[in-house]
């Protein structure tokens, strides 16, 4: 599966996560490493992860299995926003600490980001917050297109510290990377 030094070999694809999919699921939802930035916890048990897909994945209008040759090894979303801030929809995503460092995130990101706004018309901002101890999404989100706007100081209570996060945004109207 994986080429030389950094590179890796395989097609990367996106595809809604299904409920048959919750043994990879569990891969990377019971990774502490992986975990550690998201506002959730690592799984520790298949009835949780069951229950998170059935309540909040299927029925969610923008979530995807990030799939390295049909296999998802990570996820990404995209959450619409309503009222006066339907303009803008936040990314999120998640990728099996295995697959770090490889571009498979940014290509995921860039999937994305060359599709969203075409399927949802209204949207005309995606934005991305990343804390700002994770350099590694950083990167993930300025190589594929996003503009760093600022630290936003003391933004989010996560796992019971105060953080921290950088906003990164993406326009309609930018170029496409």
């Amino acid at each position: 599966m994986e080429g030389g030094g950094n590179e890796f070999t395989g097609e990367i694809t996106l595809r809604p996560l299904e409920l048959s999919d919750i043994d990879d699921f569990m891969v990377w939802a019971t990774d502490e490493k992986v975990t550690r930035f998201c506002s959730w916890e690592p799984y520790t048990n298949k009835e949780d992860a069951i229950n998170f897909i059935n309540t909040k994945v299927i029925p969610h209008p923008w979530f995807r299995a990030i799939c390295l040759n049909g296999q998802p090894i990570g996820a990404i979303s995209v959450t619409k926003n309503s009222g006066n801030d339907k303009c803008r929809g936040e990314l999120g995503y998640v990728l099996g600490s295995n697959y770090w460092g490889r571009g498979i995130a940014t290509k995921a990101v860039k999937q994305v980001a060359n599709t969203i706004f075409v399927e949802w018309p209204h949207l005309e901002r995606l934005e991305a917050i990343v804390d700002v101890e994770n350099p590694g999404s950083q990167r993930v989100l300025e190589k594929a297109g996003f503009q760093r706007e600022g630290i936003l100081r003391k933004y989010m209570l996560l796992k019971g510290k105060t953080r921290d996060l950088v906003m990164f945004s993406l326009l309609s109207s930018d170029p496409k990377s």
